[in-house]
């Protein structure tokens, strides 16, 4: 078991974390598609097509490698190339993007998030660290945090130990006194543990470390930070978290709040 003594800040993932992050994407996707339906209907009609909006998905990441960590700009890009493809405006991929992005930040939080935070807040400073881009302060919860650290900002993103380092700045400590909480073992753990934090799991769905670990058979279900960033890691038999959590009730009472 992990040993408390020295810890000076705590880091945390947002999507699939704080919040599930599929129904999130899957309802901004809907606003998206509702909205493409009314004011570039050809696009929409094109984009039904099965297959077509990963295709478009696939080929921005594979024309924009060094853009990997922008998921702001992938999206965007997407319904620019899909816009073009069917005949449309692509100008109007700016404003289809903020339809997008609004309902992105429609979250609906994990009962313990809230009341965690709270007691977690009112003892250590807490950072934010996400591959995606979710706001904080759009979601209702920048009132805990005393930063945020995204990796369009840093221009990397996790498992790169920038990523990392930024965030441990940001919380005025040292890696080793900071702890990293996270649902990916992978982007999360492994990556913490690497860049000299100490890493939690926080694993709300019961997985084995073996089997959260292994390469997905196909796809990351629908988690384009993961199949991006994931493959680039190859986790050792060594580098388990250091704690493992069912939700962050658990955390507080590991740090005995």
């Amino acid at each position: 078991m992990w040993n408390p003594t020295g810890l000076r800040a705590i880091c945390l993932d947002l999507d699939d974390t704080l919040w599930p992050m599929r129904p999130t994407i899957e309802r901004a996707e809907a606003a998206l598609m509702a909205w493409l339906s009314e004011h570039a209907p050809a696009t929409a009609a094109w984009l039904r097509e099965p297959g077509r909006a990963r295709a478009v998905r696939l080929a921005v990441q594979r024309d924009h490698p060094d853009r990997h960590h922008d998921l702001t700009f992938l999206r965007r890009e997407a319904i620019r190339v899909a816009l073009r493809q069917a005949g449309d405006a692509p100008a109007l991929a700016e404003p289809a993007f903020e339809v997008f992005f609004a309902e992105r930040q429609r979250v609906e939080l994990y009962p313990d998030v809230r009341p965690a935070l709270q007691r977690l807040a009112a003892r250590y400073p807490l950072v934010a660290v996400s591959n995606g881009n979710a706001d904080i302060h759009r979601v209702g919860l920048g009132d805990y945090f005393v930063g945020h650290v995204g990796a369009r900002e840093v221009g990397v993103a996790k498992p790169h130990p920038g990523i990392y380092h930024q965030a441990v700045a940001r919380a005025r400590a040292q890696a080793h006194e900071v702890m990293h909480v996270g649902d990916d073992p992978v982007l999360d753990v492994v990556a913490a543990r690497r860049a000299g934090l100490g890493a939690a799991w926080l694993n709300r769905h019961g997985r084995s470390w073996d089997e959260a670990v292994a390469p997905p058979a196909c796809g990351c279900g629908g988690d384009m930070a993961r199949a991006l960033h994931a493959h680039v890691v190859q986790p050792q038999p060594h580098e388990r978290p250091h704690a493992e959590l069912t939700d962050l009730h658990a955390l507080v009472r590991l740090l005995g709040l």
